[in-house]
């Protein structure tokens, strides 16, 4: 396709660059969950799987050597492996077009050319920002559930002792790691979960036929145990984890998130605190979770980030920085090793009785993987004959002439072919590192909390 299909009032923007400027502007607008992942490159096709395979470390050697043993060729050595684990990588083709009709655009075809591949970029930037974020908080394809998973709670309280239990939540309690890989829960797969205040063996997990679950993205469904659950620990409300749930943190050590609560006098209510911020840090560490940056990532929404400014301990420990640019404009602040990274992109839910449920996720390096298909934007049409294609940021910017029976409508689209995954750190045990968690997913923490207004008011 030559430039000399288009009308001379487009060929300028084009040649200069101006139309791969505005769909950079419009991909680049601002921050979100993207960032937080690792890129690599994905050579496999679309709708294919990739195993991707992470070896651990060997646990620290604390015993000498026995002399008398240090004989023959193996000095009295015995060799010692490395564990493995794997995850899985899925790609998908994602993308969109809009049409511009040369004739009806009159004068504005150029600012309306520019206005298209503005709006096309944003459009492409929120649409793989929200994958990262559902894979985040959700989990990825054939995973181990995301940062949200393995936290639930009972929904109908058991009328008698019985061994399969109705979550609002099964992410999380579908697979467990064996041997390093990922398989299903099931006939020799099993998985300890808390329930209420006992733990039992997880050997089943059926989703709903209707999804009546409230939580995010959630798939409400049954837990079936080895063994029968007591009708205290089977009671609606009680609380539902995996042993190797990632941490979920609300105020006031609630359990679940049915249970967070306004103010009861003597009670504060459930929002967004330093200290809450701090035990996420903590975990983080503990698990020698690297920082991203020189600081640890908290994205929440403006709610939270207001309960965060009305924290008592959070004044007390920004105090003199209130002229600072960030305190005024409200953006990015750096504080506790933590960079609070506003975003409206954040899960929203309903309220569930004391208001609505918001989640800030504080996470470090490695916690996403994004593969991005090595053949994105490849034509095997000589570029004389082919559509006007732009690579920005992995994604493709494709605009086509018009091909039309009245050569009026020029296409402007764009596409991404790509995926993401959460990789585990099974391998990290305390073996390695003594202060690591049980946790399949180590990289992140989720803060639940109620939001509060300017006045206060909770939300």
């Amino acid at each position: 396709m030559g430039i000399e299909n288009f009308p001379v009032q487009l060929q300028a923007a084009i040649q200069q660059g101006f139309l791969a400027r505005e769909f950079e502007n419009g991909l680049k607008s601002r921050l979100g969950f993207r960032q937080v992942a690792d890129r690599e490159v994905f050579p496999n096709a679309i709708g294919e799987t990739l195993t991707k395979t992470r070896k651990s470390l060997k646990a620290p050697v604390t015993t000498p050597l026995n002399p008398a043993q240090n004989t023959n060729f193996d000095n009295g050595l015995t060799s010692t492996g490395w564990n493995v684990e794997q995850y899985t990588l899925t790609i998908n083709q994602y993308g969109d077009t809009i049409d511009l009709n040369m004739v009806t655009s009159g004068v504005g075809i150029a600012s309306q050319f520019l206005a298209n591949a503005n709006t096309n970029g944003i459009q492409a930037m929120q649409s793989i920002d929200r994958l990262a974020r559902n894979a985040l908080f959700g989990g990825a394809m054939n995973g181990v559930g995301g940062y949200l998973g393995g936290n639930t709670r009972v929904t109908q309280t058991l009328g008698a002792a019985g061994n399969t239990v109705n979550v609002d939540d099964i992410r999380g309690f579908q697979r467990a790691i064996v041997n390093g890989q990922v398989a299903a829960v099931g006939v020799g797969v099993s998985l300890l979960v808390t329930v209420g205040g006992d733990s039992y063996t997880l050997v089943g997990v059926t989703a709903d036929a209707t999804n009546v679950s409230t939580a995010p993205g959630g798939i409400s469904g049954t837990l079936t145990f080895s063994a029968n659950v007591t009708v205290a620990d089977g009671t609606a409300g009680q609380a539902v984890v995996a042993a190797t749930a990632p941490l979920v943190i609300r105020p006031n050590g609630r359990l679940t998130t049915a249970a967070l609560a306004t103010s009861t006098g003597t009670t504060a209510a459930d929002t967004l605190g330093v200290q809450q911020v701090l035990a996420g840090v903590a975990t983080l560490r503990r698990n020698n979770v690297p920082m991203i940056n020189g600081a640890y990532h908290c994205y929440l929404d403006d709610l939270q980030l207001l309960s965060l400014f009305r924290d008592d301990d959070f004044k007390l420990l920004y105090r003199g920085a209130y002229g600072s640019d960030e305190y005024r404009s409200g953006q990015v602040i750096e504080l506790l090793g933590v960079r609070f990274i506003p975003t409206t992109e954040a899960p929203q839910q309903k309220s569930l009785g004391a208001g609505a449920i918001h989640r800030a996720l504080l996470v470090g390096q490695g916690a996403l993987v994004e593969g991005d298909y090595a053949n994105t934007g490849h034509s095997d049409i000589p570029d004389g004959e082919r559509a006007l294609i732009e690579m920005i940021d992995s994604v493709a910017m494709v605009t086509r002439e018009p091909l039309d029976r009245l050569r009026q409508i020029i296409a402007q689209s764009w596409y991404w072919i790509g995926g993401f995954a959460l990789p585990t750190d099974m391998t990290a045990s305390v073996d390695i590192i003594p202060t690591a968690t049980n946790s399949y997913l180590k990289r992140g923490v989720v803060i639940e909390s109620l939001g509060t207004d300017a006045l206060g008011l909770t939300y």
